[in-house]
């Protein structure tokens, strides 16, 4: 089995397991989170319904959490085919190496950037006060509410999902691999 196989595959089921995680964290936690924000809030002077009606949201809801399971499940079954030699498992990966890197990165981007992302969408408000408001403490206090393991996991799985994804299609690219798959 060549090493570049072997090396992708290992990149989608590490990216299988951050997709799979990471959103159990945000489930379990993100209640507290969400309250911890509204908390900033309204010590700004505002009501916490402000977040929902700009879409900020920490807690994720069990239909939320199916999407990225979803993407877990799929990585995985793609990094297995890879390892298996097939030849549809190895198109499957490039698509999905693709659009995860182009979709997946500006997701994961956002997550990563999550302060910036509130301000701007606060300082576009027309609801009077909330461009005053602070979104960098909004995100602060929420990331503070989650477990200090979720921002490092955060910052891996934006790097998985772009640098990740590049290194996926490049290593399936490779003349080992071609002759690998059947």
């Amino acid at each position: 089995m060549p090493v570049s196989v072997v090396i992708a595959s290992t990149l989608q089921y590490a990216l299988a397991v951050l997709f799979l995680v990471m959103p159990v964290i945000v489930h379990t936690h993100g209640e507290r989170a969400q309250r911890a924000a509204e908390a900033v809030v309204t010590r700004q002077g505002l009501p916490a319904g402000v977040l929902a009606r700009h879409g900020v949201k920490f807690a994720e809801s069990v239909v939320e959490l199916l999407f990225p399971l979803a993407i877990s499940a799929a990585l995985a079954t793609l990094a297995s085919l890879g390892l298996a030699g097939s030849g549809t498992g190895r198109i499957l990966s490039w698509i999905a190496a693709g659009v995860l890197m182009i979709a997946g990165g500006f997701v994961t981007g956002s997550q990563v950037f999550a302060g910036r992302y509130v301000e701007a969408a606060f300082k576009k408000s027309e609801e009077p006060g909330v461009r005053e408001l602070d979104g960098r403490a909004v995100t602060r206090a929420a990331a503070e509410a989650f477990p200090a393991i979720l921002r490092p996991l955060l910052v891996i799985r934006f790097v998985l999902t772009t640098a990740g994804s590049l290194a996926v299609i490049a290593l399936l690219a490779t003349p080992a691999a071609s002759a690998y798959v059947h």
